[in-house]
């Protein structure tokens, strides 16, 4: 699973120096808000998409009974997805799965889920294991976006570009 940026290095890099020097703290706050908010829907995208994920086992249909865990698989993993902008070093937004808030157990797993296929344990049980399939949903989700991203990213280059002038 790759982390999402938005950088456009030269143009990006350009604009936070002349922010700096142009001494606007209320430039850069507003620059970095804008970026945030041109990021949020991709965020919340990804958020829905591994949220409505299609899981489906291998082998038989029966159900084998409630679940011995009560935290939700694809919950757990949505409230692992951060955004992050910086305005000043390497600027700009970034998007990933901060595998530390997820459990021991599942650091891995959105990995897996977004490969498609994985093998566990049933219940525990060292001599039963099954598969269970599920659809990409990471690059899927991010390439709907990408010309949005790119589109507002610019729009606020040249906002922001036009107010330091």
């Amino acid at each position: 699973m790759r982390d999402v940026r938005i950088t456009g290095t030269g143009q990006l890099l350009n604009l936070s120096r002349d922010l700096r020097r142009a001494g606007g703290a209320r430039l850069q706050r507003n620059f970095a808000r804008r970026i945030r908010r041109a990021a949020e829907p991709l965020r919340d995208d990804l958020q829905t998409a591994v949220r409505t994920v299609p899981i489906r086992g291998q082998g038989r249909t029966k159900r084998g009974g409630p679940s011995p865990t009560t935290r939700p698989l694809r919950a757990t993993i949505a409230a692992a997805i951060r955004l992050s902008v910086r305005t000043t070093g390497s600027p700009g937004a970034r998007i990933w799965i901060d595998r530390a808030s997820l459990p021991k157990d599942l650091e891995f797993m959105p990995n897996k889920l977004d490969e498609g296929y994985w093998r566990h344990k049933v219940f525990g049980n060292k001599r039963r294991w099954v598969g269970q399939y599920a659809s990409p949903w990471w690059d899927v989700t991010i390439r709907r976006h990408t010309a949005r991203m790119t589109a507002e990213v610019q729009r606020v280059l040249d906002d922001v570009q036009r107010d330091l002038t």
